[in-house]
């Protein structure tokens, strides 16, 4: 909408400027989130109750982060009706009408679960460590995905408007039918290479967040700020993780959860991929790693105990920030893809909450100014610790890259530009700010994390 004002008028006040500029809709609702947040807080308590810190327990904590958020989806939000499903509940057509094109994409399926699976069991990495756990869970869920997806592929053929998705062109590809389109059979495979990367990092790292939280011993704790900061910091973690975890499983068109797109561009794919294991440049002993000659905030601020207690409260809000940004997702999180555009909770104030709070949190746990060693080891840490989060800006750019096709993340970034908070304070700090009515120039920058 317009702001600019008629010749005879006065100037438009900034409250009513405000609501003449509404917020794009989100994709996802606050209740969503937060009937999934309840229910890690119930099964939490209840593993805290009656002692269960382990694996087991840790999987039922993504059940009881998933279960609520599918009913409140489908029950309240009513996902399962939006036309973005590509699904009409209307058609309801024989099943002997859609059985070859059902046919076709379990075959596309069925393929591309194997290729997954010679993956995982040619990478030794997959089978060591917390990996291990992962590969424990996809063994057993196998046999049951394979059988499953045989009703589950029919039925929903049945409704779907358009049936002829990217699984089916790469069904028809193997089996030598007409009609295939390539560009949906790289979308298909992109999806599940998604979904294959970082569904194993995920699980692999659900047990051991949960059980530390599990066995804190509050009265202990409430003594120590330094350890009661690292056990609520764990705590969002294990939020983020739940709610990562579950995104990355429940990728469905009846839950409007489904991957509209993953990331077309290679250097996307990079800047994404250097960030997490195997290939993660910022681990121990790795090109990026900044720890060396330098020690956390609890060794600097040991002999002060007020800035004790200021930072490490500042580290928990921020990593607070962070699990907030995941759980806004709902069902959808999901690195390198675009499962409908998010306006609402803290992507109102950034574009990239859980990248700038992220990175916020490192430069105040580390501080790479101060060092146990030389000036050149703390020049060398703040160098590094600048380039990760260089890689972060660069990841966020990407991303806009690749949402910036989508209508409606054009309509959202280009109102961030005008009344986003963090947008706002970059573009001030950097000179850059504009008069309202000069969004269109402002909105190319986007320069925020």
């Amino acid at each position: 909408m317009s702001d600019v004002s008629l010749p005879v008028q006065a100037p438009m006040p900034a409250s009513q400027h405000r609501g003449a500029d509404p917020r794009p809709a989100s994709a996802v609702s606050h209740g969503a989130g937060l009937a999934g947040l309840v229910g890690v807080l119930v099964w939490v308590g209840c593993a805290r109750t009656w002692g269960m810190d382990g694996p087991y327990a840790a999987l039922v904590d993504l059940v009881a982060c998933g279960v609520p958020m599918v009913l409140w989806s489908l029950i309240v939000d009513k996902v399962h009706r939006r036309p973005s499903t590509g699904i009409d509940w209307s058609l309801a057509r024989p099943w002997r009408e859609t059985i070859d094109l059902s046919l076709t994409k379990l075959a596309a399926f069925w393929a591309t679960w194997g290729a997954i699976a010679v993956i995982y069991g040619t990478g030794r990495f997959y089978w060591e460590g917390n990996f291990a756990f992962a590969m424990w869970c996809f063994t057993n869920v196998a046999p049951i995905l394979l059988v499953a997806s045989v009703p589950y592929v029919i039925w929903l053929d049945r409704y779907l408007v358009e049936p002829k998705d990217g699984a089916w062109s790469l069904g028809a590809w193997l089996t030598g039918q007409a009609g295939v389109d390539h560009g949906a059979i790289h979308n298909h495979l992109r999806s599940w290479g998604v979904k294959a990367f970082f569904l194993a990092f995920m699980l692999a790292i659900v047990p051991g967040g949960f059980g530390e939280f599990i066995r804190g011993d509050v009265p202990v704790l409430m003594r120590d700020p330094v350890a009661l900061a690292k056990w609520l910091i764990t705590f969002m973690f294990l939020i983020d993780v739940a709610f990562a975890t579950v995104g990355y499983i429940l990728t469905l068109r009846p839950l409007d959860s489904h991957i509209r797109s993953a990331n077309p561009f290679a250097a996307a794919w990079m800047a994404a991929l250097m960030c997490y294991p195997p290939i993660i440049l910022m681990s121990d002993g790795g090109p990026l790693d900044y720890h060396p000659g330098t020690r956390e905030w609890d060794v600097w601020f040991q002999y002060h105990p007020v800035l004790l207690a200021l930072v490490g409260a500042a580290l928990v809000a921020l990593t607070a920030i962070y699990a907030w940004a995941t759980m806004a997702f709902g069902l959808r999180f999901s690195n390198l893809t675009n499962r409908g555009i998010l306006t609402h909770g803290p992507y109102a104030w950034s574009r990239h909450p859980a990248y700038l709070s992220k990175n916020l949190f490192w430069w105040l746990s580390t501080m790479p100014v101060l060092t146990m060693g030389t000036p050149v080891d703390a020049i060398r840490a703040t160098l590094i610790l600048a380039a990760v989060s260089g890689v972060y800006y660069w990841r966020a750019r990407t991303e806009e890259r690749h949402l910036g096709l989508d209508p409606d993340y054009q309509a959202y970034s280009a109102w961030m530009t005008r009344n986003g908070p963090v947008p706002r304070v970059f573009a001030w700090v950097s000179g850059t700010r504009r008069a309202d009515g000069d969004a269109a120039a402002a909105g190319r920058d986007g320069g925020e994390l």
